[in-house]
């Protein structure tokens, strides 16, 4: 099926703060135009586009236009920089940009460095060096071009560490609209149908909302797309439109749970099916006081942008394991490996594999993409983790955040999953600081419920709350407190940059 298969008059895309509804008849019209607009332009399958797009109306309509031309479409964030956005145009070989207005001085400082010579557009007005979207694709025809055929995202890794690189997949072989495995996954998994109201809280721009958004196209359902993420603000979308399907990361669980009680309770959440979470670890204190609030609903997958496997983890299911990530999914096999690529036993700690999954390359990479794989040609994200005795996968932290402190192996996740639970912090990273004697020590950032409370006695009280809960070799020996720690949009922390200004 395919958004044109549904009723014309069925709300498809509904943008929460302005209330604009796109009916499936116009995603329809609007992906085909877009799609006939690529074609005119002169690319064919395989060919590639980039988008920097807030979320804006048009973004998932783009993307099907696209996704139906058989072309590689990679979603950029609109927060970078002009040397970010033109390096990520030009290394995934565009021949197409389109962005918005809200992007024009961005736009005009990188527009001339673009080596591909793309085809730029704008929407909501233009600038110099770019074209009227929707005045280009209003000269197409609505109806579908000749030769649809599967695309695929091709979406650039954050950049936590170096320059992002693109994750690039093999285009599906498969006749339009066919259903394809990448669709009937996702909607087995989390039954997306015609009556699904999927709230879509995060940037566009990212491998998991902009998956689950055209998941619930696909399968007929309504999307509600939020312009900025609020807690509350999600609360009563949830509440406003009997919201059955939704996805968040942690950190979002958080900020919604330190809500005051008389305001996060008022708001009735109990249309939801399902409530998906992924991105990050979720601290156990945190995923059980969001399963006692929304009920058993909550279900949390592991995997990446690389698509080269997946956990899964059902709330009951984590109940019984929990700080579980869950067991491999859709026939993947795990493997945990030490340094040297061998298997390790059970309830030991080592690379996490996938064995099974889909096949990727870091784009223009060769290096990395080989660094990525084992001998088998099992493949991993770079997170560590180990396996019980049922075959539940639990991650200890990302292989390059580990701390080596007086030859002894840390991993900061466990004290950020300390931290993160008192009441008077509101976000925290722990890594590794230079130390003479012990080569690393174990610091934190906090940033605090507010600045006013911030100083000697809140890290002392800190540093004891942590202690009473993991060894003590694990818990920061210093505190220092921020106003706010470096997050992308998603939720993802950008652990290098507070790194960076004790390493310098």
């Amino acid at each position: 099926m395919y958004p044109g298969a549904y009723a014309a008059e069925t709300p498809a895309i509904i943008m929460a703060q302005s209330g604009s509804v796109i009916s499936f008849g116009e995603l329809e019209k609007r992906s085909n135009q877009t799609a006939h607009l690529f074609r005119s332009l002169g690319l064919k399958r395989g060919d590639s586009i980039a988008l920097v797009l807030e979320n804006h109306e048009a973004f998932l309509p783009i993307c099907w236009g696209a996704y139906r031309a058989g072309l590689y479409f990679t979603a950029i964030s609109y927060r970078l920089q002009e040397n970010e956005v033109q390096y990520i145009v030009n290394d995934c070989g565009a021949r197409v940009l389109i962005t918005s207005i809200l992007l024009a001085d961005t736009f005009g400082k990188f527009k001339d460095h673009l080596i591909n010579n793309p085809a730029c557009y704008m929407l909501g007005g233009v600038v110099e060096g770019a074209s009227s979207f929707e005045d280009a694709i209003a000269l197409q025809p609505p109806s579908p071009i000749e030769d649809e055929s599967y695309g695929m995202s091709l979406l650039y890794s954050s950049g936590t560490t170096g320059m992002p690189k693109g994750v690039k997949k093999p285009l599906i072989e498969a006749p339009w609209p066919q259903n394809i495995p990448i669709f009937q996954a996702a909607q087995s998994r989390y039954q997306f149908d015609t009556e699904t109201v999927y709230l879509s809280p995060a940037p566009l721009y990212h491998a998991a909302p902009l998956g689950f958004n055209m998941n619930t196209l696909r399968y007929g359902g309504t999307t509600v797309i939020m312009e900025h993420y609020d807690s509350e603000e999600a609360l009563k979308l949830i509440e406003q439109h009997k919201v059955t399907h939704s996805q968040w990361v942690p950190t979002m669980f958080v900020r919604m749970l330190k809500l005051p009680e008389v305001v996060r309770t008022q708001y009735d959440v109990s249309s939801q099916r399902i409530a998906i979470h992924a991105a990050a670890p979720c601290p156990i204190a945190i995923k059980e006081q969001m399963i006692n609030w929304w009920g058993p609903v909550i279900s949390e997958y592991y995997a990446g942008t690389e698509g080269n496997g997946s956990t899964t983890i059902t709330s009951e299911e984590w109940l019984q394991h929990k700080g579980s990530v869950g067991r491999a999914a859709n026939d993947c096999i795990l493997h945990i490996l030490d340094e040297d690529g061998h298997e390790v036993p059970q309830g030991e700690i080592g690379g996490v594999y996938f064995e099974g999954g889909g096949k990727f390359e870091y784009l223009g990479d060769k290096a990395k993409t080989a660094a990525s794989q084992s001998q088998e040609g099992w493949s991993t994200l770079g997170d560590v983790g180990y396996l019980d005795e049922e075959g539940y996968l639990y991650l200890t932290d990302r292989k390059s955040f580990m701390i080596i402190s007086g030859g002894v192996n840390i991993y900061p996740q466990e004290a950020e999953n300390a931290l993160i639970s008192h009441p008077k912090v509101t976000d925290v990273a722990v890594f590794g600081v230079p130390n003479e004697e012990f080569g690393e020590e174990v610091k934190a950032v906090v940033q605090p419920a507010s600045m006013d409370i911030a100083g000697t006695a809140l890290e002392a009280e800190l540093i004891a709350y942590v202690r009473d809960q993991i060894s003590h070799i694990k818990c920061p020996r210093t505190i220092d407190f921020i106003e706010a720690l470096p997050r992308h949009p998603t939720g993802k922390l950008y652990k290098r940059l507070l790194k960076d200004k004790y390493w310098s």
